[in-house]
């Protein structure tokens, strides 16, 4: 029998949007060059636990760690009021104890960055491989928070992997594949951000001229959405003839591809503006949100939870007469 609780669902959405919420003010962080705003002190802002005379830069970081500082607190109360309110099995369960210990990494992969100081203007290759890892454990991350608020949202939380090995593969690859994109995006947006070009001709110019691994690797941000792009696709249509899936959210799935393809080009015309790098990490964070749910829903089939309930009702409402001598037949 499944465990229900007025607001439990909505909860956990809340959750996750707030940590949308956070990861974007991360990104502004990151646009605006404030990662150094606190120095190399970590957890303490310049080895103090209150702000003395901050500046722009200061508060920026501090408010930064506040809010993840709250993330944290929000998805342990998630977890144990998972555990509280799900009954034994629900995978529900094992998603917000995966998404408590990926936020935990990312603390330590932000912290890392502050300690060895790859904040800032730092242009080196550790920032970049610590840049990589930090926005993929955001993504796992967010996959594990989507996934328990959908989750928790159905009336049976259990499920089994479909048969279809074809489809297995092809789901965690285009996974992958959709990573990428996030992933590159990010070394793409460092280096907008360290290397800001005065024209697009310039910007190209950059790219190939350029020494630095930064810029070197802007080229393959659009590679991986290619790539990406495929794999929506055929998820796309996958999902039309799924009947377990809303068509309203293929819809929705669908626009945003289109949307953010959209931004790509025009972040790249316009030399990507703050703003604009804020807006297309948000609709990238849609994106991915949906990309998960609708892998999942093809991935995952619904497990009939209440058959169990259903055997005990049966039996209750039989004579234990009748059971015995059904029994006594069979044997």
């Amino acid at each position: 029998m499944q465990k229900r609780q007025l607001g439990f669902p909505q909860f956990a959405w809340g959750v996750l949007a707030y940590n949308l919420a956070v990861i974007l003010w991360g990104a502004y962080v990151r646009a605006t060059g404030s990662g150094a705003g606190c120095g190399n002190r970590w957890p303490l802002c310049n080895g103090a636990v209150l702000l003395r005379t901050p500046q722009a830069q200061t508060i920026i970081e501090f408010t930064h760690r506040l809010t993840s500082a709250l993330a944290v607190v929000l998805v342990s109360s998630l977890l144990v009021w998972c555990w509280r309110n799900t009954s034994k099995g629900d995978w529900a369960r094992y998603s917000s104890l995966l998404a408590l210990l990926l936020l935990f990494n990312e603390a330590l992969l932000g912290a890392l960055l502050v300690l060895f100081e790859l904040v800032g203007q730092d242009r080196s290759h550790s920032r970049v491989l610590f840049l990589c890892m930090h926005f993929g454990n955001t993504l796992l991350l967010l996959a594990a928070l989507v996934l328990t608020a959908q989750w928790l949202s159905k009336g049976c939380r259990r499920f089994s992997v479909i048969k279809n090995r074809a489809e297995i593969v092809a789901v965690a690859f285009g996974l992958l594949a959709t990573m990428s994109i996030g992933i590159t995006g990010s070394v793409a947006a460092l280096g907008d951000t360290l290397f800001p070009a005065t024209s697009l001709r310039a910007s190209l110019i950059q790219d190939f001229s350029s020494g630095n691994i930064l810029l070197r690797l802007r080229f393959l941000h659009p590679v991986a959405a290619a790539i990406g792009a495929m794999y929506v696709v055929w998820l796309i249509q996958k999902s039309l003839g799924n009947r377990g899936h809303s068509s309203s959210q293929v819809v929705t799935l669908a626009g945003v591809l289109i949307g953010q393809i959209g931004l790509g080009i025009l972040n790249v015309i316009l030399l990507a503006p703050v703003w604009l790098q804020i807006v297309h990490l948000l609709v990238a964070e849609l994106f991915w949100v949906l990309v998960v749910l609708a892998s999942a829903n093809l991935l995952f089939a619904t497990v009939d939870c209440n058959s169990d309930a259903r055997m005990v009702v049966d039996s209750k409402a039989i004579p234990s007469r009748a059971l015995r001598s059904d029994f006594v037949v069979k044997s």
